[in-house]
């Protein structure tokens, strides 16, 4: 019997974390809820979901924050959810690692249908060749791992699969529009500038310069 995936939802509205719930069970989830973003981290660890839906603005921890600290375990999808007039928090939480962003008010069928796109996206899968070397640059596509020099690169899985699509067609340019076809799926529902989020988040991760870049240009 196939397992059933498990969904976080952390949103401090309990009515908006019911109506949430009953769609996403309708489609065959499982849902854990938390309140807040202390009760949050408490969840995830009893659960390992594989989606959070996340609201940013919440009592004690907040969801950035949140959101930091799961990236320091996991690469669980997550869907951070934002008041419309909070593009900073939406900017920052996508730099953090964050998959995606709705605004509220949103459709509950359209939270669904992001959180079935996550789901269907492919993490970019190990080549028969494991390490790539790009100068100081070192790829391990099977351990997943990123070394510049001999010094190891924190990167989410959602950069990792960004830089190796990237580095495996060198010289080629890229559009938006491909990338994301290629790294968020093609059902992808967000706007498109998350791309330039993450291509900033990755040169500062990798120490490249935009100016003059080495590997992401």
């Amino acid at each position: 019997m196939p397992r059933v995936p498990v969904v976080l939802v952390v949103d401090d509205e309990a009515p908006i974390r019911e109506v949430i719930r009953r769609y996403l069970v309708a489609e065959g989830y499982q849902v854990v809820e938390a309140a807040d973003g202390e009760s949050a981290l408490q969840q995830f660890e009893a659960h390992a979901p594989d989606v959070v839906v996340l609201d940013v603005m919440m009592p004690g921890i907040d969801g950035i924050e949140v959101l930091r600290r799961i990236r320091t375990r996991s690469d669980a999808y997550v869907v951070m959810v934002t008041a419309r007039t909070e593009e900073t928090d939406r900017l920052i939480g996508l730099s953090v690692g964050a998959d995606d962003y709705i605004s509220k008010p949103f459709s509950p069928r359209e939270l669904v249908a992001r959180v079935k796109a996550l789901q269907r996206r492919p993490r970019i899968a190990a080549t028969n060749t494991s390490t790539t070397q790009f100068g100081e640059l070192a790829i391990d596509a099977e351990r997943r791992e990123v070394l510049v020099g001999d010094q190891p690169v924190e990167l989410s899985a959602l950069e990792f699969d960004l830089l190796a699509t990237l580095t495996g067609a060198p010289g080629r340019v890229f559009s938006r529009r491909q990338l994301i076809d290629r790294v968020w799926g093609s059902d992808f529902y967000g706007d498109e500038r998350v791309v330039d989020v993450h291509i900033r988040n990755l040169r500062r991760a990798l120490g490249d310069d935009a100016d003059a870049p080495r590997w992401v240009g």
